[in-house]
């Protein structure tokens, strides 16, 4: 998985249907899917409940690209080898989710996966300052985390501070939330690299209906590419 910062689409399989993941996940690769994001969520650190390292193993035949998993749990650090055996290319864990971020990020990597560290919407850029020289991946989350479908919170501030930061670090500047053809092109001027799409890419479409997802995704990168 080399460092490349040009921009990646990221469909939220959480707004996948559920009965038919394997032909989700296939649809949205087939149709232009950069990496596909694994949503997990405990209903602990945030208030749902979503997927275990069994069924991300069971996901991880279907991917062929980049299974990025986006860990919305406290604590992190007991499911760190789960999800690794699970095969998650890239693990990302909230700095809000417990006291030793940096414990956490060194057991990611030493699993052997990317480390990407997730921000709400109320915690500064500086709060990763620390971070920069050890992780692979900033997720800066547009809505508060727990559901799809929430309104977007602009963070394009936020994503330029963070950009300014990184310099010329290999470290990804990922969006969550609220991502559609309105909000990417701010972001994507501000710095961001992986926007992650969940009801804004899978609208309209399903397994019998594929070209719809490439349809929205289209949409999404012609507007920040014009």
């Amino acid at each position: 998985m080399a460092f490349d910062r040009s921009v990646k689409i990221a469909p939220s399989i959480l707004s996948a249907d559920f009965a038919n993941f394997g032909a989700e996940i296939r649809a949205i690769e087939d149709h232009g899917a950069d990496w596909v994001h694994v949503d997990v969520m405990d209903g602990h650190f945030v208030p749902n409940l979503t997927f275990g390292p069994p069924a991300v193993k069971a996901f991880r035949p279907h991917v062929k690209t980049v299974m990025d998993v986006h860990l919305m749990i406290s604590p992190v650090d007991p499911y760190i080898d789960a999800y690794a055996d699970a095969g998650a290319d890239v693990l990302t864990a909230h700095i809000e989710a417990g006291p030793h971020i940096h414990r956490t990020v060194q057991a990611i990597k030493a699993a052997g996966m990317k480390a990407g560290v997730a921000l709400n919407p109320g915690t500064p850029a500086e709060s990763v300052q620390h971070l920069l020289d050890m992780v692979d991946l900033i997720c800066v989350m547009t809505v508060n985390p727990g559901f799809g479908g929430q309104k977007f919170i602009d963070m394009a501030d936020k994503v330029r501070a963070l950009r300014s930061m990184i310099g010329d670090r290999p470290v990804h500047i990922e969006i969550d939330g609220g991502v559609d053809p309105n909000t990417a092109p701010k972001l994507v001027e501000a710095g961001a690299d992986v926007l992650v799409a969940g009801s804004a890419v899978f609208k309209g479409g399903s397994v019998d209906k594929p070209e719809v997802y490439g349809q929205n995704m289209d949409a999404i990168r012609k507007s920040f590419s014009v």
